[in-house]
């Protein structure tokens, strides 16, 4: 989300003070409203422009000037796919009305990826024992890849596809993470904190959150770097109307013989040196928040105990392959391979 008032032009002011606007707006989109605050209209330069060479003069009133038959978004009722419409249309800025026209929001397009209705939840209690000494003073969330801390990245990426509302679930120097990231407010998201007594596993500490703002809720690992397009695993969840999507990444085996295919005693056939493609847990889940309030409160739980639990109750558990760059730093290695790869992201 982006500070809308610096966007908002009165109907009845001159094209001049629009343009003075304009010129400082860095999304280059006014957005006009009448003496009530409703939307109106918006205006661009390029409007501006096209006024001009019809004979309007820099006195005259926007209203002259501005797009009446602009794109919005409902408040109430967006979807993911609304986005990637505004997107073919290359709008750039879209304001969020409310039922009475008046503005919400307005959300970058440039900068949000979607507007995903999620909840997230980033897991970050552990103690990171494999990266000591770095861990003796630091919490592994924290440790630094680049210009900012790992889940930084996280939260970021979470954030950048319009996911206002996220959990950090901590323990060992949590304060730490809470000193670092407060309410969420510099970022335009809003951050809470739950606290975990003792270890309750990658899930157990989800059992102290009492509610959603959504029916479905992303929980992840505070120590993964990975790319993957959250929208796209939301998607894939909604149309398999799974219960529990995993996000997986793939891991390869390649035999150096061939492998023999046999019944009984015969072979059938044989494949020469095959490699297997297999799905290991990447530490990335969307759950519909109406499991989550059903967790046994403050007991140990690990992600891969509610996988079963909902396997054996015959529940729909998907897995969603990632595309893309995914590291578990875990271990010194994985903590150098990361900040190795930091160094050729694309800066934004």
């Amino acid at each position: 989300m982006i500070n809308y008032e610096a966007y908002i032009i009165n109907k009845d002011d001159n094209v001049r003070s629009a343009l003075e606007l304009l010129n400082h707006a860095s999304a280059q989109t006014l957005f006009v409203v009448n003496a009530n605050k409703q939307v109106v209209g918006t205006l661009t330069d390029g409007d501006i422009r096209r006024g001009l060479l019809k004979g309007v003069s820099l006195e005259d009133q926007v209203d002259t000037v501005c797009l009446k038959d602009f794109c919005y978004m409902d408040a109430e009722h967006s979807s993911p796919e609304d986005i990637r419409n505004l997107r073919k249309k290359l709008i750039k800025v879209v304001p969020f009305l409310s039922k009475d026209k008046k503005i919400i929001k307005i959300i970058d397009l440039r900068k949000t990826c979607s507007l995903l209705p999620v909840d997230a939840i980033i897991m970050a209690g552990g103690r990171g024992e494999r990266l000591r000494p770095l861990t003796d003073s630091t919490p592994k969330p924290l440790l630094k890849l680049g210009d900012k801390p790992i889940v930084e990245y996280n939260v970021d990426r979470i954030a950048q596809y319009g996911i206002e509302h996220i959990t950090f679930s901590i323990r060992y120097l949590g304060e730490q993470i809470k000193q670092y990231f407060g309410d969420g407010s510099h970022k335009n998201i809003n951050i809470s904190y739950i606290e975990e007594d003792k270890p309750l596993g990658t899930l157990g500490a989800v059992s102290k959150i009492k509610e959603y703002h959504n029916d479905t809720v992303l929980v992840m690992n505070s120590d993964l770097f990975t790319n993957i397009d959250l929208e796209e695993f939301y998607l894939h969840f909604i149309d398999s109307d799974a219960d529990m999507a995993v996000a997986s990444v793939p891991y390869n085996v390649g035999i150096p013989y061939a492998v023999m295919k046999t019944n009984e005693e015969l072979i059938t056939s044989f494949e020469e040196k095959p490699t297997y493609t297999y799905y290991s847990n990447a530490g990335i889940y969307l759950i519909k928040s109406s499991i989550l309030k059903q967790l046994p409160i403050d007991t140990h739980c690990d992600a891969t105990d509610l996988m079963q639990q909902l396997i054996d109750a015959r529940k729909r558990v998907t897995y969603f392959p990632i595309v893309g760059y995914w590291i578990d730093i875990g271990k010194p290695e994985d903590y150098k391979k990361a900040k190795e790869f930091t160094k050729f992201l694309k800066k934004d």
